[in-house]
């Protein structure tokens, strides 16, 4: 990625203290247990490790390293029982889901021949899960519960930790990354306006506006020949160019992106929504008419680039980049009601990493609903599992997420340039313009391959928004 962000994961294992003089073979035991289970979590998250806890004072020295290192997520091994008092401390002043991982040493006990240390530290699937989530509760935190098992392997139990790690990514994302607003949105289309102080308080996104009038000049200073030469040669790799392209043929929209992507780690820019209405001529029409391939290009990078000036749409193609490794703006274009599948796709910029094949880019006249002319991209999503994210908000502003998971077919698409997926939905096409379009997102929404919705509420839950789950 251009902008590189790495989630702070806070990790603690709780034991009760009065066993521990009782059966000394525990202490071993549980270090063990613990040193394993911290290796089971992915190297991409970084892990703020609180310790084994057994008191109320080492809980507090534990969330003390939490608040401190502002973590995304809590994870906690229930070595055994343990009263939430060893808990509670550690997360009472976090704002961050608790993820109670419940996992038993043994497959089975060995009934006969399991004496009462045996049985607290191998095979004590731990009854204070419950307790700990009825505190949480009270306390008003957000949780989740993991039980699994630790001889012979439980993939279950690996899956749902890195979904755990990819959701609290987002969050790390969202928080050191900044979103840059080139012109406003598209006049009229008033889904897409937003309070950027609201964006702030409620998903800690940070917005930096900028004028075209700026923009025009980004390229100016780059004279590099080499990095310039190397992007160009980058842009022929990613798309295959209506009637052939040379290095020469991109020269200028290569000199862009090498532009495009200083300003994105020098501005630590996660997200970008652009809409540009002027006249189009003279270095604004140049710039304007090479943006979509130009954006492609970051987006591809990790940094999330929507048209039409939309901040929620470029939000919701992050969180399934970030989990998913794909995210690709996208609307309703038609329904084939004689196949009962939706047709969805989009003009502009978009992401290679989703097409099967080589993108194409070529040049049109007209822009549709937007001046000038120049470069469009299309790309190619594959036949198989899709999942679609929007993103909305309520009268009050609270944001809401709104997902769907279909299955792209193949079959006759559009030539027009724009990229198109056939996606059909359990719930049919009709069903489906209906219940999505009565869930109010804005009328952009992001598609990634793949079935994503588990980890979707994952996000949501850290986020803590709402989730209308309209079909998979």
């Amino acid at each position: 990625m251009l902008v590189n962000t790495k989630a702070k994961i806070g990790v603690f294992a709780i034991a009760l203290g009065a066993y521990l003089p009782q059966f000394p073979s525990l202490v071993p035991e549980f270090e063990a247990q613990y040193e394993t289970f911290k290796k089971k979590l992915p190297e991409s998250v970084e892990l703020i490790d609180g310790g084994i806890v057994t008191t109320k004072e080492l809980s507090q020295a534990a969330g003390d390293k939490f608040r401190a290192a502002d973590v995304d997520l809590v994870v906690l091994q229930l070595l055994t029982y343990a009263t939430s008092y060893n808990m509670l401390p550690a997360v009472r002043d976090l704002d961050v889901p608790v993820v109670l991982v419940n996992i038993q040493k043994k497959k089975a006990p060995d009934y006969a021949n399991t004496d009462t240390a045996t049985w607290l530290g191998e095979l004590y699937a731990c009854g204070a899960v419950g307790e700990m989530v009825a505190d949480l509760e009270r306390a008003g935190k957000r949780h989740a519960v993991i039980t699994g098992v630790e001889e012979g392997g439980d993939p279950f139990v690996i899956k749902e930790l890195e979904d755990w790690c990819r959701a609290a990514q987002v969050r790390r994302r969202f928080r050191d990354t900044n979103l840059a607003q080139i012109g406003r949105p598209y006049p009229g289309m008033m889904d897409l306006y937003i309070d950027e102080t609201n964006l702030y308080h409620r998903m800690w996104v940070y917005t930096k506006q900028f004028d075209w009038e700026k923009m025009w000049a980004i390229a100016d200073d780059v004279t590099d020949e080499n990095a310039i030469r190397e992007k160009a040669e980058d842009i022929l790799d990613t798309f295959e160019i209506e009637g052939g392209a040379t290095v020469e043929t991109v020269w200028e929209m290569a000199k862009y992106v090498v532009a495009f992507e200083k300003w994105v780690k020098d501005e630590q820019l996660g997200f970008v929504a652009s809409h540009y209405d002027g006249f189009a001529k003279g270095v604004a029409g140049k710039l304007d008419s090479m943006l979509i391939p130009a954006f492609s290009m970051l987006i591809k990078q990790g940094t999330a680039c929507a048209v039409e000036g939309d901040i929620k749409v470029a939000m919701a193609m992050s969180i399934l980049k970030t989990i998913s490794g794909t995210g690709q703006l996208s609307e309703m274009y038609s329904i084939d009601f004689e196949k009962d599948i939706c047709i969805i796709g989009h003009s502009g910029s978009g992401d290679a990493d989703i097409s099967e094949k080589k993108p194409t880019m070529k040049i049109v006249d007209v822009f549709h609903g937007k001046t000038g002319g120049g470069y469009l991209t299309q790309f190619y999503p594959p036949a198989g599992p899709v999942t679609y994210l929007g993103i909305t908000q309520d009268r009050d502003g609270r944001f809401r997420f709104v997902a769907a998971e279909g299955v792209n077919e193949e079959g006759p698409i559009f030539t027009f340039g724009d990229t198109n997926m056939r996606t059909r939905f359990s719930c049919g096409a009709r069903e489906f313009c209906s219940h999505w379009s009565e869930a109010g997102p804005t009328h952009h929404m992001a598609a990634a391959t793949g079935r994503h919705i588990d980890t979707i509420l994952k996000v949501a839950k850290i986020f803590n928004v709402p989730v209308d789950v309209i079909t998979r």
